[in-house]
């Protein structure tokens, strides 16, 4: 779990660790807030490709770019971006288990992991978003072609972007703390430095 220490909470030179500052509740929710605003989006989008383009038609809303970006009603039966087919009902059992799993890690998280909860946000939204349309029709519809590409949905791009941003933020904290250990490190060598030895001289 990634713990960084708030800088209003830093130890005492000589003192024990202190402990992480606990989230408070509007950090709790930020998660949940994020995936309604995802789910929100990626459901009224589909609603609208649903009702105004045929199942496997094209729409070009820019006929210039129709070649790297257009509309194409497609049912997809397998996992993000197509991959996968005609496994729909695994990764809807599989999207549960990660909506508990995320819900879970943001509740444990300690204060002041804005971005660790933006991200968990935008893949729980998207793995919902997903899950619903499984639910409902028993496929999931994708519809934005960009070109030599697979073909997507918002609820899609939710989930790579948060997976991403994952990545990210977890990175810099390991970088954080190999930084923050590097430095501990040096500090003891330096006060064992100007510490000098200990053994008293030995009369003779």
């Amino acid at each position: 779990m990634i713990e960084p220490q708030p800088l209003t909470s830093a130890p005492a030179a000589d003192g024990p660790p202190a402990a992480p500052a606990r989230a408070g509740w509007g950090e709790k929710l930020l998660p949940f807030l994020i995936m309604a605003v995802v789910i929100l989006l990626d459901q009224g989008t589909k609603y609208l490709v649903e009702t105004r383009v045929p199942l496997y038609g094209t729409w070009a809303p820019i006929p210039a770019l129709e070649n790297i970006f257009r509309v194409v009603h497609t049912a997809n039966t397998g996992a993000v971006f197509g991959l996968f087919q005609g496994t729909g009902m695994f990764f809807a059992a599989l999207a549960v288990v990660v909506a508990i799993a995320i819900a879970y890690f943001n509740m444990t998280l300690p204060g002041g992991q804005w971005l660790l909860r933006l991200a968990l946000g935008l893949q729980l939204g998207g793995a919902l978003g997903n899950f619903i349309d499984r639910l409902r029709q028993g496929h999931v519809t994708d519809f934005v072609d960009t070109g030599p590409w697979y073909i997507w949905n918002l609820a899609d791009l939710a989930i790579v972007s948060g997976v991403i941003l994952f990545g990210i933020t977890y990175w810099r904290e390991l970088r954080r703390e190999e930084e923050a250990r590097r430095a501990a490190e040096a500090a003891a060598a330096a006060e064992t430095v100007a510490a000098g030895p200990t053994d008293s001289p030995v009369d003779l």
